[in-house]
């Protein structure tokens, strides 16, 4: 019996983290209508700081999020001495320090905004919906996880509802990380901040952040909200569409580029190669070209490497079926010698291309060398050598 519950708790233990992935919020693929959104650049544990003062106390609260993946170990908290966790497979945790001014006591507790923890339903609860329907002069993706419980202190025990609402607003000119802060960040900036008497304010909004608080707050149903603002690129309804027509022009872009040099490289060298062919040799016509003779027996080299690419898929086939490891190096032989074949073909018809190209220069500077300066030979005539 032992065993079988171990077995049970393995195999629950391996799907229950596939099952909250597939029913989670994917970052990286969303679809709200006929717009695809693609927010995995901005992956990453982040932290936000907030003060907000009262008569009675000041609280300090830090959040953490990754709205990507989990926070894994960025869970854990103990920059107060005493190290307190917002759990596991959380997405954003609240870590709240809350000091009586009368000197009374300090009250350190976490809790969970969005979390996949939940048995039995989904409980990341993604609702996406786009700026426009809400406001037409407004462009982005509005994005609401729960799955959280809000506690009002330490000892209580029961909480609230929580969740998060996130407006990624589409601005062309932020990638969406300028100005936020690491965990060190954060954490140099709390002890400057203790350092400098504890002091502060409402949650502080910070207009050079691509990320900002909105508000925190317990809603009318009892439901703690964090509203967050998020500037960036990745929000644009045609973002994505243009990061593929600009891809796609580049690449054209590149291999247009690459076969205009090949083509110049390769004219340049017919070019060169006949004028030195000349000026040396007093070569003529087909002479003039270099590697003229290879080039006139690229019909008999293509007849008989055809020629030998039938006879050995004669030979093969005339075994009675009967494959061995030597079968299988011929037909590998088969196959690199008609790759081969092609490159050669192709480089040949490239080379026959410009050729036609040079004589088509070759005609006309002979025809107006001609009419210029009768009885000279035109090329001597360009090249000052008669």
């Amino acid at each position: 019996m032992r065993i079988q519950s171990n077995g049970v708790s393995l195999l629950l233990s391996a799907l229950l983290p596939s099952l909250a992935s597939a029913s989670g919020f994917d970052c990286a693929n969303i679809n709200v209508g006929n717009h695809k959104y693609d927010l995995s650049p901005l992956k990453g544990v982040h932290v936000l700081n907030t003060t907000v003062e009262t008569p009675d106390n000041v609280t300090s609260t830090t959040y953490r999020l990754n709205i990507c993946n989990t926070l894994k170990s960025s869970a854990q908290f103990d920059k107060y001495g005493d190290e307190i966790s917002c759990g596991t497979n959380k997405n954003i945790c609240a870590f709240v320090h809350r000091a009586e001014k009368d000197g009374s006591g300090v009250d350190i507790f976490p809790f969970p905004i969005v979390d996949l923890e939940a048995a039995g339903e989904d409980s990341k609860n993604p609702e996406l919906k786009r700026l426009k329907d809400i406001d037409p002069e407004t462009e982005g993706l509005r994005v609401k996880l729960e799955g959280g419980t809000y506690k009002e202190n330490s000892k209580d025990k029961k909480g609230k509802k929580a969740g998060a609402i996130i407006e990624f607003q589409c601005d062309h000119e932020r990638s969406g990380l300028e100005g936020l802060d690491t965990i060190q960040d954060s954490e140099a900036k709390e002890r400057r901040r203790r350092a400098d008497g504890g002091e502060g304010g409402a949650a502080s909004s910070n207009s050079s952040s691509s990320l900002n608080i909105k508000g925190a707050d317990l809603l009318d149903d009892d439901t703690y909200i964090l509203r967050l603002d998020w500037r960036t690129k990745y929000a644009c309804d045609e973002y994505e569409k243009e990061k593929g027509d600009t891809f796609s022009s580049k690449s054209w872009g590149f291999f247009t580029w690459l076969i205009i040099i090949v083509f110049l490289f390769i004219a340049a060298y017919l070019i060169f190669g006949s004028w030195l062919n000349y000026n040396r040799y007093g070569a003529r016509g087909w002479d003039l070209l270099p590697h003229g003779d290879t080039i006139r027996d690229i019909p008999y080299i293509f007849q008989d490497w055809l020629r030998r690419v039938v006879n050995t898929l004669q030979g093969a086939g005339s075994r009675g079926g009967y494959t061995d490891f030597g079968d299988r190096r011929e037909h590998l032989h088969i196959m690199f010698t008609f790759t081969q074949g092609l490159l050669y073909c192709s480089f040949t018809c490239i080379i026959e291309l410009v050729w036609a190209l040079v004589i088509q220069i070759y005609s006309f500077l002979a025809t107006l060398g001609a009419a210029r300066n009768p009885g000279k030979h035109w090329l001597g005539y360009y090249m000052g050598n008669e």
